[in-house]
C-alpha cells in the first residue's frame, strides 16, 4: 500500500460525514431518526431562481468552461447586493471572486497564504474548516477560546499574547486571524466596537483577517460587513455564501470580497483548481441576490417559530441557553448531570432517535454544550419533542 501524504496526519474526516454514516445505518434498522444536526436548509430557494436556473440551463451556448473570475453579471450583482444590505461599495471587476462554495474559498485562502511556520488564530468553539484547512496548507493553528462570560467574543490581549509567543519562537509567523460573527455555532452577534478594535489591532500587528459571513440575514434584523470597519479593504478578507441567506447550500455558490491584490493571489491558487461555476448557476444566483426584505422576512417568520419549538426541546433536555442567538441553530449549555456534550448527544441518539450536535466537534470549549439545527419542519421538530418527552415520563 502506497501511505497517504503527512499532511493528512491530525486531520480526520468530517464529523458529520461519519456520523451521518451511523444515522444511515440506524435509519436502515427501521429506527427513523430525526437528524436535527447539520444546518442544510431544508426550504427551496425563491421560485424565480429556480426559472432562471431551468431557462439558463436549456440553451445550447451556456454549457461551456467559464471565466475563473465568474461571470461579470454575478460579480456586479454581487457588488450591488453588498452595497444594498451592507452598505459597502465592492468593484465588481476587482473585489470579487465567486467560488464554489465558501468552504473551498477558506481552502483557498489558506494554500495562498500559509506554508510550513506560519500560523492563524482559530476561534474555539469555531467551524472545523478553519482548523482542518490550516493544517492542510502547512500551517499551524493556534486555537483562541470562546468564553460564554465573555459573550464568545475574543480577548485582544489574549491575541497579543498568543502572536508575540508564536513570532519569539523562531518557528514562523502568525499570519491570519479567523473571525465569523455572527458566530457559529454560538448564535452570538458582533460587538461593533470591537469589531472596530480588531480592525485596529490587525493593521498594528500586521495581520489577515479571515472573516466568515454566513449567518447574518438569519434571524437578524442588521446584517454586518467586517468590511464596514476597513473599507478600503487593507487587512480583512470576507467569505459570503447564498447557501443559507438563499437556501441554496446545494448549489454551492460561495464569494470572497477582498483587494484587488488579495482577490489576484488568491486567483493564482484557485485557477489551478476548478475550471469556474457552471454559467446558469451563476445566473440564477444573481436573480438570488435581487430578492428584496420580503424574501428575507419570510423564511425568518418559519424560522422564528422553528426555533420556539428547538427551544422547547432543549427545556425539556434541561439545557439552558441565551435567546439573543441568531442564525439557524440554537446553542445550549448541558445540565450538570452529564459529563459532555457527546454524552448527551449520544443518549437522545440512543433513546428516542434524536440527533443533535454535540458541541465539542467545535472545540473542547464547546465540550458542555449541544446543538439544535432550525432546518426541519415544525411537524419534525414537534415529533423529536414528542419522541424526548417519552424519556422524561
Amino acid at each position: 500500500m502506497i501511505p497517504v501524504s503527512s499532511r493528512l496526519n491530525g486531520i480526520g474526516e468530517y464529523y458529520f460525514s461519519t456520523k451521518l454514516r451511523e444515522i444511515d445505518e440506524l435509519n436502515k434498522a427501521g429506527h427513523a431518526v430525526i437528524n436535527l444536526g447539520i444546518g442544510s436548509p431544508d426550504l427551496p430557494p425563491h421560485p424565480s431562481v429556480v426559472e432562471v436556473l431551468h431557462a439558463e440551463a436549456a440553451k445550447q451556448n451556456t454549457h461551456a468552461y467559464q471565466s475563473y473570475k465568474g461571470s461579470p453579471i454575478f460579480r456586479n450583482a454581487i457588488s450591488a447586493w453588498y452595497k444594498k444590505w451592507y452598505t459597502i461599495l465592492v468593484n465588481p471587476d476587482t473585489e470579487v471572486l465567486p467560488l464554489i462554495g465558501s468552504k473551498e474559498g477558506i481552502m483557498h485562502i489558506c494554500m495562498t497564504y500559509l506554508q510550513d511556520g506560519d500560523a492563524a488564530l482559530v476561534p474555539n468553539p469555531g467551524y472545523p474548516t478553519y482548523s482542518s484547512a490550516v493544517k492542510l496548507s502547512g500551517g499551524t493553528v493556534l486555537s483562541y477560546r470562546l468564553e460564554s462570560q465573555n459573550n464568545w467574543h475574543p480577548d485582544l490581549a489574549v491575541w497579543k499574547k498568543m502572536i508575540d509567543e508564536y513570532n519569539s519562537s523562531a518557528q514562523g509567523v502568525v499570519k491570519i486571524i479567523f473571525l465569523n460573527y455572527p458566530h457559529m455555532p454560538t448564535g452570538q452577534l458582533p460587538d461593533k466596537k470591537l469589531l472596530s478594535e480588531i480592525i485596529a489591532f490587525a493593521k498594528q500587528e500586521n495581520l489577515m483577517i479571515v472573516h466568515d459571513n454566513p449567518y447574518s440575514f438569519i434571524l437578524n434584523d442588521y446584517p454586518t460587513s467586517l468590511l464596514e470597519f476597513d473599507v478600503n479593504k487593507e487587512v480583512v478578507i470576507e467569505l459570503n455564501t447564498l447557501s443559507k441567506s438563499h437556501n441554496m447550500a446545494g448549489w454551492r455558490v460561495g464569494m470572497i470580497i477582498a483587494s484587488a491584490e488579495h482577490i489576484n493571489a488568491i486567483l493564482r491558487f484557485k485557477s489551478n483548481m476548478d475550471s469556474g461555476m457552471f454559467l446558469p448557476v451563476q445566473l440564477a444566483a444573481s436573480k438570488a441576490l435581487e430578492l428584496g426584505k420580503d424574501w428575507f422576512d419570510g423564511i425568518n417568520q418559519i424560522y422564528t417559530t422553528r426555533k420556539k419549538l428547538a427551544c422547547d426541546l432543549l427545556d425539556l433536555l434541561d439545557c439552558t441557553y441565551s435567546k439573543d442567538q441568531v442564525g439557524m441553530f440554537v446553542w445550549a449549555a448541558i445540565p450538570t448531570e452529564f459529563k459532555s456534550g457527546y454524552e448527551l448527544s449520544d443518549k437522545v441518539l440512543n433513546e428516542a432517535r434524536v440527533f443533535i450536535t454535540p458541541g465539542g466537534i467545535f472545540g473542547d470549549a464547546g465540550d458542555a454544550f449541544v446543538r439544535v439545527s432550525l432546518c426541519s419542519k415544525e411537524e419534525v421538530l414537534k415529533e423529536a419533542i414528542n419522541r424526548v418527552n417519552k424519556l422524561k415520563e
